[in-house]
């Protein structure tokens, strides 16, 4: 009852039975877990969060004392970390010696991380719903070495990855929902002084956030057209 909980965490039945980028890499594989979570904040918002994600980076957004040599994952976004190319090495542990490589990516929907061997992929997706939030997904697919020491890591690993997974995803979901907030919130109209074109700036920065066009949600001043 527990592992076919932790392996599809947040995740609906369509999520995890559909077919995602990277599915073909790992053969027969013997961990695959899909979990999901929704963010009240658009795709290129939470993107930002999922690309500076590390070791000796940002973070991990769960249990830092384990995953991150006990130094707090960032709360904002890192200029530094704000890049992504094919084989881009993401470290997985302090000492920047273990971890994946980027596949493939396509910004701001997927991203797709390998171990360059076939035998372990971790896949990022992002789906904007009608309201402009994001449906993240991530898709882990891992064929185990039984050899030891090899078979202890991985019995730590399949049942321990979902306290890991479950706070790194609701740490991006946190984060990204504070900070698109905080940008709205930046924005909004000095209503004692700026009337009409105030609210207009401010409906055209929630578009240009949100990419949505709030002409069809709202009745917007015809002077802001």
């Amino acid at each position: 009852m527990i592992r076919p909980w932790q392996l599809t965490w947040g995740a609906t039945k369509d999520e995890i039975g559909q077919s995602l980028i990277g599915d073909d890499i790992v053969k027969k594989p013997h961990f695959v877990a899909t979990r999901a979570v929704t963010i009240k904040a658009p795709p290129a918002e939470v993107w930002k969060w999922i690309i500076q994600i590390g070791s000796a980076r940002a973070g991990w957004y769960s249990i830092d004392l384990l995953d991150n040599a006990n130094v707090p994952s960032s709360r904002e976004i890192l200029p530094e970390y704000q890049k992504i190319e094919i084989d881009y090495f993401v470290p997985f542990t302090p000492d920047q010696k273990n971890g994946m490589w980027a596949k493939d990516f396509k910004e701001p929907e997927y991203i797709l991380w390998w171990d360059k061997k076939g035998n372990g992929t971790w896949g990022w997706y992002l789906h904007q719903n009608e309201a402009g939030e994001t449906r993240l997904i991530t898709r882990l697919r891992t064929k185990y070495d039984f050899r030891f020491p090899w078979i202890i890591y991985y019995i730590f690993y399949d049942f321990g990855d979902i306290v890991m997974m479950s706070k790194c995803m609701l740490g991006i979901k946190d984060r990204a929902e504070t900070k698109f907030r905080q940008n709205l919130e930046s924005d909004l109209p000095n209503t004692a002084c700026s009337g009409q074109l105030g609210f207009c700036a401010f409906f055209e920065r929630i578009q240009r956030l949100s990419r949505i066009p709030f002409s069809s949600l709202v009745r917007v001043p015809p002077s802001c057209h």
